[in-house]
């Protein structure tokens, strides 16, 4: 617990020093924003602050704080570091850089802004990975919580269809009909529950592992080959949206387009990251609790699982919320599981939507021409949910991917966010450093994982380390150039 409350203040300390410093770095100023300049009364609308602090809120968290911190915790109190400084340094930092690039670019997408900064050829190349990301995302927030209300009563594929008609009305809406209505108090929801379980952490304080004890993956399998027994890169793939998450860069421009003032984006998109990570250390807390006290399964039972230990994070969810939170627990839990879900899948085809329109530069005002975009997209996602159904183990198979597609989008946002910096001459390390970091845990997931390339670990971390030192020498040599041109037209 010692561990948990230092890590707490971490993250509160962070916001206020860190993140004043990085708001420093962007100066916002009194500019007009695109929900002002651009009000169409769909995409961009002015809305109150709170407002757009719940959405985004819970825009980029959904189930992603909770069930990552879960499976996060496997790793043993080691996953707090990542929470706290991924958070700090690297999750927020990203978040908050996306959303003021989009401000100051009319409430630009991410495709678009990487077009702007790494060139025409990345923004084809984003633009395609971030419309799959975003379909897999939809897709799996279709089945799974249709699969938990099909046992609470009702057919399974009826609740998909009911699902996916939800998904077209909110896709299609404008943002303050449904989103903007209903989003605030799921998020209150979802802070309640995390507030409560706080309220009983404190209450029965545990003994859990320590950091300083325990600095270490606890749940390593007993087969040596096993690839998930690498803290690096596996933790930090599976911790995302409680420390950085590539989907965030596709949901931050959302509410870039309902902010009144520039100065609102530290609260809004800072501080709505660091509140996601307050959340998922509390969930990797009572994770902890699940996985390290008896009669519930143990570190011990992890690791001496020869064919690997899976626990459903939801029913871990489950299991606490009736346990610890009553009649009460049950209701948010089922909140937890099916409504956070859902709220994701919509707004994951929301942006989806607008990121096609904005690469085809369709006007997304007259309903046939959402039409247009959004037909497709629902049909390749059925044929997506399809194949899912059909294949056991189709769930897991598609998150694995999203896993290192959304990692892998990260990347590609702190580069976008790092070059601009250097556009500006501004402090560009806040964004290079979670860059480089991120560069080096994905390319290492890509060829050592057993869902990716599977390469023998010596090899694929040795290719992994060239990716990384040609990072490091493209973006020298370039850094080398805009400067030498910064300085000619100086002089000139």
């Amino acid at each position: 617990m010692i561990t948990f409350l230092l890590s707490l203040v971490a993250l509160v300390v962070g916001y206020v020093c860190y993140g004043k410093f990085v708001e420093r770095v962007i100066a916002p100023d009194e500019r007009v924003t695109p929900a002002v300049a651009k009000a169409d009364g769909l995409d961009y609308i002015v809305m109150p602050g709170w407002k757009v602090f719940m959405i985004q809120f819970l825009n980029i968290a959904g189930t992603g704080p909770i069930f990552g911190a879960i499976m996060g915790a496997k790793f043993g109190p080691v996953a707090y570091l990542w929470i706290v400084f991924g958070c700090i340094f690297a999750g927020a930092v990203h978040d908050y850089l996306v959303g003021m690039l989009s401000m100051r670019h009319d409430g630009a997408g991410l495709p678009e802004l990487v077009g702007r900064y790494l060139g025409r050829g990345m923004k084809a190349v984003v633009l395609v990975f971030t419309v799959i990301l975003l379909l897999m995302v939809g897709t799996v927030f279709v089945y799974s919580p249709a699969e938990i209300l099909g046992g609470l009563g009702g057919e399974k594929m009826m609740w998909v269809g009911v699902i996916f008609v939800y998904y077209v009305i909110a896709t299609m809406l404008p943002i303050d009909k449904i989103i903007g209505k209903v989003y605030p108090l799921f998020a209150v929801s979802l802070l309640f529950m995390a507030a409560a379980l706080l309220a009983v952490l404190l209450v029965r304080w545990p003994a859990l592992p320590e950091v300083w004890e325990h600095f270490y993956n606890m749940g390593a399998s007993a087969e040596p080959e096993t690839w998930t027994d690498q803290i690096f890169p596996c933790l930090f793939i599976t911790v995302a949206c409680g420390a950085i998450s590539g989907f965030h860069a596709t949901q931050t421009p959302l509410m870039a387009r309902c902010v009144k003032h520039e100065r609102m984006g530290r609260p809004m998109f800072y501080g709505a990251m660091i509140t996601e990570g307050i959340v998922a250390l509390i969930w990797a807390t009572v994770a902890s609790w699940f996985f390290y006290n008896e009669p519930v399964p143990g570190y011990a039972s992890i690791a001496g699982a020869v064919n690997g230990f899976h626990t459903s994070s939801a029913a871990v969810v489950h299991l606490v919320c009736n346990s610890w939170l009553g009649v009460a627990g049950a209701v948010l839990a089922m909140l937890g599981v099916v409504a956070a879900p859902i709220t994701s899948g919509d707004t994951a085809f929301r942006s989806a939507r607008l990121i096609v329109a904005e690469g085809l530069g369709m006007d997304q005002r007259p309903i046939p021409k959402r039409l247009f975009v959004c037909v497709p997209m629902f049909l390749l996602s059925i044929l997506l949910l399809y194949w899912q159904i059909e294949n056991a183990d189709g769930f897991n198979t598609i998150w694995q991917y999203f896993g290192w597609s959304n990692q892998t989008l990260a990347a590609f946002a702190l580069w976008t966010a790092t070059v601009y910096l250097v556009c500006e001459r501004k402090c560009f390390w806040i964004s290079l450093i979670p860059a480089l970091f991120m560069t080096a845990v994905c390319t290492s997931y890509l060829f050592v994982s057993k869902q990716m390339l599977y390469l023998p670990r010596a090899v694929g971390y040795s290719i992994s380390g060239v990716c990384l030192l040609a990072a490091v020498v493209c973006f020298t040599l370039w850094y080398r150039k805009e400067k030498n041109r910064n300085s000619d037209k100086r002089n000139a």
